[in-house]
């Protein structure tokens, strides 16, 4: 659960990124953000994943109260996220196996819940006969679902994609689309950052659209006016 309550972020240049952006997503919810560049998508995700502190308002994540935490309990909501970017992020040097077990081995996961976990979640996103590829040798649309793969092999409770689709093809863009709405009815709730207006408009779920650092609305009939 995401609750955002009339939250303000200044940041030390002067810049006024959020101005009393209160919205919430419940648990197991698939919502698109959606805003052009510069609205406070980003600053919007960096509070969520305890990147940056709120200058006023409250956020609270999966049970987090990101206003008291302290420090040292920012790993453990990280944990409870999985993050997806549209450069992938692949470590170029390990193969997919090997990409999807690191984010295992860092939080200290057995060997044996490691080979379990990760052949389960790579033959979900189809890959499970890539396991010894590099990222070199994949194409665009595998990269990103090795990306997924490994935002999902800590079984967390929310996955944030920003722009997932930024670099993919029309017909890759809605198969991967359609792996994320899979993976939300599988019960993880589902954040998706994007400027794409008709791939959202495929999907009948809820858009937050911002603008301007504040919300401009919230509701599941798309985002038919919104202009990147």
């Amino acid at each position: 659960m995401v609750q955002f309550t009339d939250v303000f972020k200044e940041y030390e240049n002067g810049v006024k990124a959020l101005k009393g952006v209160s919205f919430n997503v419940r648990d197991g919810e698939f919502v698109f953000l959606v805003g052009p560049s510069g609205s406070g998508k980003s600053t919007i995700i960096k509070l969520i994943t305890g990147e940056i502190a709120p200058t006023d308002g409250q956020v609270i994540v999966n049970d987090f109260d990101l206003n008291r935490m302290r420090l040292s309990r920012l790993p453990y909501l990280r944990r409870s996220l999985g993050i997806i970017f549209q450069d992938y992020r692949l470590i170029e040097n390990k193969t997919v196996y090997d990409n999807v077990a690191y984010a295992m081995q860092v939080v200290g996961a057995s060997n044996k819940e490691i080979r379990r976990r990760v052949a389960y979640v790579l033959q979900l996103v189809g890959l499970d006969s890539r396991t010894r590829r590099y990222p070199r040798e994949l194409a665009g649309g595998e990269q990103q679902r090795v990306a997924i793969a490994r935002a999902l092999v800590n079984n967390p409770r929310m996955i944030i994609a920003d722009e997932p689709t930024g670099n993919l093809d029309p017909a890759k863009s809605l198969e991967l689309m359609m792996l994320l709405e899979k993976i939300n009815e599988m019960g993880t709730t589902m954040l998706i950052v994007t400027h794409e207006k008709e791939l959202v408009n495929r999907f009948a779920k809820r858009v937050i659209a911002i603008d301007g650092g504040r919300v401009i609305s919230d509701g599941m009939d798309g985002y038919y006016n919104y202009e990147a």
